[in-house]
């Protein structure tokens, strides 16, 4: 990887983090030399099962551990200088709060932190609060938001600053569908703003919708990175037909193509691997008079990359 990039705003070069545990401090290693690169302006996913080294990875960028061995920069400052936090906004996987103040009265804090002045503290507060749709819950305590709603007041203090990169560890969690699509929107808006988002998520069909390019840790290591539309594979993996007939009327000829049936009523469910093994479905029916109500080809998908990503890991491994 070529490090020095004009457009890199994240460059991680080799990151080896090592842990000693337990009374025989015994060695563990979390990350065993990952490497990417993020560019300005793009929103960047990072995923991974539960200990493949995200969290470490994060917390390595944001300066709150340090490798032993490798590289960081941000915006091609060294991470965890005081010049390269000013630049961005973090969101931990578990934020923490003074739940005993008001939302205004914390997102206040975090400004003073920043360096704003009141007046401005006050009009990002009244801004932000709105954009992450906590503007209703003025006067309550954080002690009694749900956790939906500290995740979004937690979104809103990584904006306080204005910076040009979010790190975001998990920022869907404890969402429900109408606040992630608000959150995904809320993303979007920021980049077209030219910020440079970076984050992790467990849920990959966010990920999909939104993320310009990905990388995918396990055990440590980088198992998959790059452009979505070049990770993930064209070709149609499976096709979904649906006939109208009961099972038993269908020809020995179809269940016998290596196809998976299933029949649910007058409706017959036909999976097929592949194109051409969904053709020899659909003409073996026709010919049979069997009436086609639907055929879905199904493409590669995230979730597909991440399993294969995963497994193909662990095999290597063993």
């Amino acid at each position: 990887m070529s490090m020095g990039s004009p457009s890199a705003v994240i460059e991680v070069e080799g990151l080896v983090k090592t842990f000693r545990i337990g009374f025989t401090l015994r060695k563990v290693e979390a990350l065993r030399g990952v490497s990417f690169t993020v560019n300005e302006g793009e929103i960047f996913g990072f995923l991974g099962p539960n200990g493949a080294g995200k969290t470490t990875t994060i917390k390595t960028i944001v300066g709150l551990l340090r490798p032993t061995r490798g590289s960081c920069t941000l915006l091609g400052k060294p991470a965890g200088t005081i010049s390269a936090r000013r630049d961005i906004g973090y969101l931990p996987e578990s934020p923490y709060f003074y739940d005993n103040l008001l939302p205004e009265e914390f997102m206040d804090l975090c400004g003073r932190l920043r360096g704003l002045g009141r007046a401005q503290r006050r009009t990002r507060t009244d801004e932000l609060l709105d954009k992450v749709g906590l503007g209703g819950a003025r006067d309550r305590q954080l002690r009694k938001f749900s956790k939906g709603m500290l995740q979004r007041i937690g979104l809103a203090q990584s904006l306080i600053g204005d910076p040009k990169l979010l790190i975001l560890d998990e920022p869907m969690t404890g969402l429900d569908p109408v606040g992630r699509k608000e959150v995904r929107d809320l993303i979007v808006e920021l980049r077209s703003q030219g910020k440079t988002i970076f984050f992790s998520s467990h849920i990959l069909s966010d990920v999909e919708t939104i993320c310009d390019r990905v990388v995918i840790v396990n055990k440590g290591r980088v198992v998959a990175h790059g452009a979505l539309s070049e990770l993930l594979s064209p070709a149609v993996r499976l096709v979904d037909l649906e006939l109208e007939a009961a099972e038993t009327d269908l020809p020995e000829s179809i269940t016998a193509a290596g196809v998976e049936v299933r029949a649910e009523g007058d409706v017959v469910h036909v999976t097929a691997k592949g194109e051409r093994e969904a053709d020899e479905v659909l003409r073996r029916a026709l010919d049979a008079g069997i009436r086609v109500r639907a055929l879905t080809p199904r493409k590669e998908t995230l979730e597909n990359l991440f399993m294969r990503s995963a497994l193909k890991d662990s095999d290597e491994a063993a």
